[in-house]
């Protein structure tokens, strides 16, 4: 059984355990703060980074890292998440980049940091041009989903993959928070609503923020 050191708002860690639970891997949760980490999560990653994934002693860091390890270790034929052929696996990989990297740092960052990290780090309110910025380049964002969602059954392809994992867990905590427009996106909430349908992302819906309420719809599957 391998251990997650996690946050249930970050991004990161939920792409991990939806990809964790498709792998059908066992394993038990701990959640840390990531402004406030531990000393033994700063022991465990140095850089003060969440998630942190242990089994049998073993550490692995970063969530590339993790769910590359996680993809080629546990039903690497039966449950391919990073599948098919050479150009397959680099459009998944490229999704996947996609939303780590340039949705995380120009919605997420802005949305998140101003709506929750603001508040629980130093207790001010969001800066309203910054959250503005943020919800304009979500739906820069968005109307690139909805166009891959049109022209495709999963966002890499036919196939549910990776870069359907980390999409869906970065909106997921944009969701959380009441921010996304589905009415003008119907390709993307059709895809979104069959991810959420799938079983790994049954305890996703059930995370909670303090003191902050989900949306109404978040856990509706049928929303």
């Amino acid at each position: 059984m391998g251990l997650l050191i996690h946050h249930p708002i970050s991004p990161f860690s939920r792409k991990v355990r939806i990809l964790l639970s498709e792998k059908r891997v066992l394993f038990v949760l701990k959640e840390e703060e990531p402004w406030h980490l531990s000393p033994e999560a700063l022991r465990f990653n140095p850089a003060g980074e969440l998630p942190i994934f242990v089994y049998d002693g073993n550490v692995i860091c970063g969530n590339n890292a993790i769910c590359e390890f996680l993809n080629e270790f546990y039903h690497p034929k039966e449950i391919p998440l990073i599948g098919g052929d050479c150009k397959q696996r680099a459009e998944i990989r490229r999704l996947t980049e996609w939303f780590d990297t340039k949705f995380y740092r120009e919605v997420y960052k802005t949305i998140v940091n101003e709506k929750v990290f603001k508040r629980f780090t130093s207790g001010i309110a969001p800066d309203s041009k910054i959250l503005k910025s943020g919800l304009y380049n979500l739906n820069f964002h968005m109307e690139y989903l909805d166009w891959l969602c049109e022209n495709r059954n999963f966002l890499a392809g036919d196939n549910f993959s990776l870069a359907d994992i980390a999409a869906a867990a970065h909106l997921s905590v944009i969701d959380y928070l009441g921010d996304i427009p589905w009415e003008g996106y119907k390709n993307a909430k059709i895809w979104y609503s069959k991810v959420k349908s799938r079983p790994s992302f049954k305890e996703i819906l059930k995370d909670n923020i303090k003191g902050i309420l989900p949306s109404k719809h978040y856990s509706n599957l049928d929303f």
